[in-house]
């Protein structure tokens, strides 16, 4: 019979092992029900800033539909050159590659290095894309986890020697986001320099995701937020790769722009992926991305303001609930808490779409490590949040 045939048409088989995103599932279960607060994607509830999407449509009326150089146009390089030196060492606008959203980027970056077979490791809980990336080009992924509540505490923590460990003679690439999605967690920059450094003694690539970099929490006043990065520590020639999106930082997230950095003899083959791979991102957006950068310091500086209030009024709430322990996280926008008794957090949220009408991500999207926590995106209104824990609350109580 014809569904016995071994000719039926089948994706190779590193595809078909990919797991599906579960985040995706949770909002799947949701369409079509009505009243459903979503707090499952990283997206903010807030759109666009007005004179991002007037750069945008002007750019369009000028006739901007053409496309352009494979690393985006130079204005854009020379705008991201001059705010990342700004932030971190002065980098070379030859050293920049603008991308199709920030998850291209990774893409990108993960085939510029990444060979069939290479043992790549990973910091977890880990956004699902991150780990499965390596897998679609037929790489090993080992995971080293974060740990909660070590040592007592509510934080996630990296324990670096177990990194170092792990970061063996011969692996290809050590995966580090950030700040972390889903858990918050911010690497140090004592963790940064030991981690450079056995990198460098061993020739292994670190491949950073640095989207969230912006969103850090109990700054000083008056002081740009930024997380510590290893742009800050490296040198040009170092095996260094970071991606990084105008998704978060800029409220940008349909855009779907990005950028790369990476080490300039890199640059020509990076080239040819971007051809094979999108060729170019859209020139009226990268128009909208200079705008942003230009002018965006106040809506980054207003947008961590909005989120840090949020994520304390977040935790407050949460960890007044009995049956859930909630770390405060320093950065991202996530709040990733631990429900007593969810052995299946999947099934968990699913039941909280269906019978509270409440959004939430399930901790075992992001890895084995996740289970038994739940992802809260705290990108929203005070209000919307309020009305989120009360559906929890009853939801909790009723269990």
């Amino acid at each position: 019979m014809l569904l016995n045939s071994p000719s039926l048409p089948a994706a190779r088989a590193a595809v078909q092992d990919l797991g599906a995103s579960r985040i995706r599932e949770v909002a799947n279960a949701g369409i079509g029900l009505e009243g459903v607060l979503p707090f499952w994607f990283g997206e903010p509830d807030q759109e666009t800033p007005a004179f991002i999407r007037e750069a945008a449509k002007q750019a369009l009326d000028a006739g901007d539909t053409f496309y352009t150089h494979n690393f985006g146009i130079p204005p854009l390089r020379a705008a991201i050159a001059g705010y990342l030196s700004a932030l971190h060492r002065p980098v070379d606008p030859g050293r920049i590659a603008v991308t199709s959203s920030g998850v291209s980027a990774l893409m990108l970056l993960s085939q510029l290095i990444i060979n069939p077979g290479d043992r790549v490791v990973a910091v977890t809980p880990l956004w699902p894309n991150l780990t499965e990336i390596p897998k679609i080009l037929s790489a090993d992924v080992v995971k080293v986890p974060l740990q909660f509540g070590k040592n007592g505490g509510k934080t996630w923590e990296l324990d670096v020697q177990q990194l170092i460990d792990a970061l063996t003679p011969g692996t290809k690439a050590v995966l580090i986001n950030s700040p972390n999605n889903p858990t918050g967690w911010v690497i140090t920059r004592e963790q940064q320099e030991v981690i450079l450094a056995h990198c460098r003694r061993h020739g292994i690539w670190i491949l950073a995701d640095d989207v969230y970099e912006r969103l850090v929490y109990d700054g000083q006043p008056g002081v740009k937020s930024c997380a510590p990065s290893f742009l800050d520590i490296a040198q040009p020639e170092d095996r260094l790769v970071s991606a990084n999106s105008f998704s978060k930082s800029w409220l940008m997230t349909g855009w779907r722009l990005g950028w790369v950095v990476a080490p300039l003899p890199l640059m020509a083959d990076l080239g040819k992926l971007i051809e094979y791979n999108t060729s170019c991102a859209p020139g009226f957006v990268q128009r909208a991305g200079i705008v942003a950068i230009e002018r965006g310091e106040e809506i980054i500086a207003h947008t961590v303001a909005r989120y840090q209030a949020a994520r304390d009024f977040l935790y407050e709430r949460l960890n007044a609930l009995p049956g859930i322990a909630t770390p405060k996280p320093k950065g991202a926008m996530y709040l990733f808490f631990r429900v007593d008794g969810a052995g299946d957090t999947l099934s968990l949220c699913k039941r909280l779409v269906v019978d509270a009408k409440l959004g939430l991500a399930p901790g075992n999207a992001f890895g084995p490590e996740g289970e038994g926590y739940v992802r809260w995106c705290f990108a929203s209104s005070i209000e919307r949040l309020d009305e989120g824990v009360k559906r929890l609350a009853a939801f909790m109580e009723k269990r």
